[in-house]
């Protein structure tokens, strides 16, 4: 029997894009921007933090990438507030700038919630990709060394995430993933050994930080050659050593596209999860 299909880019691109309810300039740079996804009704409004992957890489993939899926969970009742970073490839970008970028615009989310009733009690991120490794990133940064140029006095708390398809682990993924998704760019990316780092994953690589404290969900697809399973299966045994609420889900006859393609039997998984995180 012949392998079923697998989704394209052009498949989901092909799509008409649907538009945000808002776009928000949290800060004064070109990227200090986050699309809010707002369901129907008063609220309070449950909130999904997502963050886009592209391999860092803003030639790759920016936050509209991410507009199918947003609507998809807006439509189901929770609110999305869909952040935009500096890439590797950008002025300012990698290390520390990417990061900070991600920090910066998930900690806005806390200054807009009164304004469009959001509940702020639980936060769910979701990261597809590169954004699955900076949505865990998200929920283990409290953990980060004082000493660390990352560190932040009050990072917004995120009780559980969905890693679609992500790059958690720096260090494991490097050899399995596409040379020109992370080990081309990854000195850019975790940046220089210096005296008080000598480990540049450290502080960049959310599987250094475990446990991260919240609940987490790895998704990959079988024939995701993007991410393959054994990077869900391999990250999610370190964070339940550490302790850590987490899971993988292997879903069969899925790439990497499908984990972004509403509709798809991957897709429905992650948003059922992210419903049970913020139930």
């Amino acid at each position: 029997m012949a392998a079923k299909r697998l989704t394209t880019w052009d498949d989901l691109l092909g799509r008409p894009r649907p538009n945000p309810t808002h776009t928000i300039q949290w800060g004064p740079g070109a990227t200090d921007v986050a699309d809010l996804w707002l369901p129907e009704g008063a609220g309070p409004h449950p909130v999904v933090v997502m963050v886009h992957g592209g391999c860092w890489q803003k030639s790759i993939a920016d936050r509209t990438l991410m507009n199918y899926v947003a609507e998809e969970l807006r439509t189901n009742g929770l609110a999305v507030w869909n952040i935009e970073y500096r890439g590797v490839d950008e002025d300012g970008g990698g290390y520390p700038g990417t990061f900070l970028d991600v920090a910066h615009a998930a900690d806005a989310l806390r200054v807009e919630a009164p304004k469009y009733n959001l509940r702020t009690d639980k936060i769910a991120a979701f990261g597809h990709s590169a954004g699955g490794h900076l949505a865990l990133w998200l929920a283990g940064r409290h953990n980060l060394a004082a000493s660390s140029p990352l560190r932040m006095a009050n990072p917004l708390k995120i009780t559980g995430v969905v890693n679609s398809g992500g790059l958690a682990d720096l260090k494991a993924s490097a050899p399995v993933t596409q040379p020109e998704c992370l080990s081309r760019i990854m000195g850019k990316l975790t940046g220089d050994v210096s005296s008080t780092r000598s480990n540049v994953f450290s502080d960049t690589s959310p599987v250094e930080l475990l446990p991260l404290g919240a609940r987490q969900v790895s998704v990959n697809g079988h024939r995701d050659l993007i991410a393959p399973q054994v990077l869900g299966e391999g990250y999610t045994r370190k964070a339940k050593a550490a302790g850590d609420n987490a899971e993988v889900i292997v879903v069969l006859n899925t790439g990497h596209v499908e984990l972004v393609a509403p509709g798809t039997e991957a897709f429905n998984t992650e948003m059922a999860k992210l419903k049970e995180m913020l139930r």
